[in-house]
């Protein structure tokens, strides 16, 4: 038998950094955990390999990022609607928010992971900031070594290219 709340603290650092790459929002993050929380504490029938916890906590968080994103585009469509019906000009003006967010995003090296898949932020991102093996990584994505290997080639192939792109970096010949 598995104790979630253990496995959830054990996992919570890598999997928020996941989800950090796909949402791009610290609240976007901890409304997700929470939705993971819930789905692992409704959790009927236990795993067959409490190893793979990670892993299936993982596919979880990937789920609930989808959901919310799904959620966020709703109700931000409804807002606009509604602010569209009623006449309002205050859609078309930046929130606070927004400058802030965009300010912050100005570096070289976050504009280039912004523009990468969100897969390849995410790894790049496990990789680097969590400072994980590709054992490590393979265990708590659910895939095998030479996937990994594969993806973080990619990953950074694609950064590079995202660099170079930005002229942040020159192409050597």
């Amino acid at each position: 038998m598995i104790d979630w709340p253990e496995a959830l603290a054990e996992h919570d650092r890598w999997l928020r950094t996941a989800l950090f790459a796909r949402l791009g929002q610290r609240q976007a993050v901890d409304e997700v955990m929470q939705e993971v929380s819930l789905a692992a504490a409704a959790l009927r029938t236990p795993l067959a390999d409490p190893s793979r916890a990670g892993a299936w906590l993982y596919r979880v968080a990937v789920r609930q990022a989808l959901l919310y994103r799904r959620r966020s585009g709703r109700q931000k469509r409804l807002l606009d609607n509604y602010s569209r019906s009623r006449g309002d000009d205050s859609g078309a003006a930046p929130d606070p928010l927004s400058i802030l967010l965009l300010e912050e995003r100005r570096s070289i090296i976050r504009e280039a992971l912004v523009s990468l898949p969100a897969r390849d932020a995410e790894i790049l991102l496990l990789k680097y900031t969590e400072n994980w093996h590709g054992r490590e990584l393979a265990r708590h994505l659910g895939v095998s070594e030479s996937c990994v290997e594969a993806r973080l080639h990619r990953a950074r192939q694609r950064l590079r290219e995202a660099m170079v792109h930005a002229d942040a970096i020159e192409v050597l010949k």
